[in-house]
């Protein structure tokens, strides 16, 4: 029955939900969409297997929309995410696909961000929270995130949760939630510990499993540009006179965005139309067979056309806005390639929606290049070329003696030569296409900019690696966790917890060094009031930390009484061979990748103690933080 679902409007959804996927462009559901709302409408708990960007966050978002009660403003529903970056994602994609819906409350939740103020918008009513584990788990505990409303319990990318330390908070949340309430639980793979959640959490659960095979279109070029020093609409008409397009397909998210843009390419002399949802049928194929003709050579699109259109002289597909998910992206970049013949997709990107051009190679297996925008005396120059071409394939035309005699009347008239009268019609020709510009083009200086903050970047991991061989130097504060292996806490526990609860990025947090009842982490010594106050309040494993400041070179003589990789820096902790403590440890070294999850993560190493039995010097605590 699931595979008879083929558009949107066979499911069981309010016509608000629907009217905001026409104007997005959604026609069609995408596998995981298309197997998982009609099971997730009727409230059955669920266990979805979907890679990153396949479009889940739409399959359990339109359900949650679907069953609001507007009147209610205690959360009804809680989706957990294991980033901040993927939190904030998903809840403007919630937001955008409610956004017919008047009076919807959609939160975001994180750590890092100020918890006054997240409470105050808690109190003034939320339908949706998004959040990450920790800052979920902390508003609860604070008694001003109500669960006795929520219907509904979404974990998004449960492996990567749990992997990076959120086993007890989700645990914890979970065992809050009310006995009644659906729970959804998305995940790419499925190891033991998301086993366990499922087999604790969820009852009887609906299995759906779309992964399926990774798809990509290999006669397709895959290039990206990352938005800077001007604007898309500049960038599209650089890209489009200077690609060599036949016919070309530029993909929007919105229809307003088709009529703008399409109106703004014409009035610089492109032949361009519109294609959306809300055209007439009959408009829209007499643009399609317009396209096929040459009579355009360029649709502003959404996704809507994405599905089925076929037109062989389509040579490029540009993506100007980002699609939402990978099967939006493969159905666009197959329009163009066909019919045995090689095509081009150029995607423009902002800087804050990498990690979704990531997802896509990711799951597309392929690797798109980096191209820079071409310069405007580049463009200026291909329009003086193309202008060539035109007029000397007009030279030998008959018809031209007739406009001989006007110019010769021209230039007495006006009391012209013949010189300045050919610069003045070129002056008249160029329209809004300019032959050649006067003064810098501003994206030299985003490149010199760009080139600046790059080795800016080399230069400070450089000097990172290098401070690092220097413990508690004038920048940073050596701080006592009172939580240690004795509690289970690994190194990824720690970081885990110090990025997500106060919000610091990885060049923030030294050097960290476990032991059995306690661990040590360098933190600035310039921290913010509000870090600080989290600081204090900060839970690793359900144990409170009482962070402390110690004096000494704490960890200085921790490396000497034991440890092989001498002054070689970095986060370090210890590793047992038996993460219960029951099997000795091993020696060696053992690395911890963040990078498999949210961009706010970085990678660092574990440091073994030796199993010397050289006394530890205590410390006394200097003062609380």
């Amino acid at each position: 029955m699931l595979e008879s679902v083929t558009e949107f409007r066979q499911l069981d959804l309010a016509d608000t939900i629907l009217s905001a996927l026409d104007t997005m462009g959604f026609v069609s559901p995408t596998p995981i969409q298309a197997a998982s709302i009609p099971l997730l409408l009727t409230g059955t708990d669920a266990l979805g297997k979907a890679q990153t960007g396949t479009g889940k966050t739409a399959a359990f978002s339109l359900p949650l929309l679907n069953k609001l009660d507007l009147g209610q403003y205690k959360p009804q529903a809680i989706v957990m995410a294991p980033t901040r970056e993927l939190a904030i994602q998903v809840a403007a994609e919630i937001k955008n696909l409610g956004q017919n819906i008047k009076g919807l409350k959609v939160l975001e939740i994180y750590g890092g961000a100020s918890i006054v103020d997240q409470m105050r918008a808690l109190k003034s009513g939320a339908h949706i929270v998004v959040g990450t584990p920790g800052r979920v788990k902390d508003l609860i505990t604070r008694d001003r995130l109500h669960l006795d409303e929520v219907h509904t319990f979404v974990l998004d990318e449960a492996d990567e949760m749990l992997k990076m330390g959120f086993v007890d908070d989700v645990t914890w949340i979970m065992e809050q939630a009310p006995e009644t309430a659906q729970r959804v639980l998305f995940s790419a793979t499925m190891p033991p510990m998301v086993k366990e959640i499922v087999d604790r959490f969820l009852r009887d659960p609906a299995r759906i499993d779309v992964a399926g095979e990774n798809r990509t279109v290999s006669q397709v070029e895959q290039q990206f540009w990352v938005v800077k020093g001007v604007e898309k609409d500049e960038a599209m008409m650089r890209l489009l006179e200077t690609e060599g397009t036949d016919a070309s397909i530029v993909f929007v998210r919105t229809r307003q965005d088709t009529e703008r843009l399409a109106d703004w390419l014409s009035a610089r002399g492109f032949k361009a139309a519109a294609l959306h949802g809300d055209i007439p049928q009959s408009l829209r194929e007499r643009t399609v067979e317009h396209i096929k003709r040459g009579v355009i050579d360029i649709l502003v699109a959404t996704d809507v056309v994405a599905r089925g259109l076929d037109v062989p002289r389509i040579t490029h597909v540009f993506n100007y806005d980002i699609p939402f998910d990978v099967e939006s992206y493969i159905h666009r970049i197959g329009r163009t390639g066909r019919a045995g013949r090689n095509g081009k997709a150029i995607l423009l990107v902002r800087t804050n929606q990498i990690r979704m051009l990531r997802t896509i190679e990711r799951v597309t297996k392929s690797r798109m290049e980096e191209i820079q925008l071409p310069l405007r005396d580049v463009v200026a120059e291909a329009r003086l070329n193309r202008l060539g071409q035109e007029l000397a394939a007009q030279k030998e035309e008959a018809s031209l003696e007739a406009f001989v005699e006007l110019v010769d009347k021209l230039q007495e008239t006006i009391e012209v030569d013949a010189t300045t009268l050919a610069a003045m019609l070129l002056k008249r020709q160029q329209g809004n296409r300019p032959l050649f510009y006067k003064g810098p083009d501003p994206m030299i200086a985003a490149i010199e900019r760009d080139k600046q903050r790059r080795e800016r970047r080399r230069d400070e991991r450089g000097g990172e690696r290098r401070e690092r061989r220097v413990y508690n130097n004038a920048d940073w504060d050596t701080y006592q966790l009172q939580v240690g292996r004795e509690q289970g806490v690994q190194v990824k526990d720690i970081v885990g917890a110090i990025a997500n609860e106060l919000g610091l990025n990885k060049e923030f947090i030294g050097a960290i060094k476990l032991a059995p009842e306690h661990t040590y982490v360098q933190l600035p010594k310039k921290m913010t009031a509000e870090v600080s106050a989290q600081l204090k309040k900060l839970r690793i494993r359900q144990n409170e930390v009482k962070a402390v400041v110690v004096e000494g070179d704490v960890l200085r003589e921790h490396r000497r009484g034991g440890n092989r990789d001498g002054n070689r820096g970095g986060y370090r902790g210890n590793r047992d061979g038996n993460r219960e403590g029951g099997r000795g440890r091993r020696d060696g070294e053992r690395r911890f990748d963040r990078n498999r999850g949210g961009d706010n993560r970085g990678s660092y190493r574990g440091e073994r103690n030796h199993g010397t039995d050289r006394p530890r010097r205590d410390r006394k605590p200097r003062h609380e933080a």
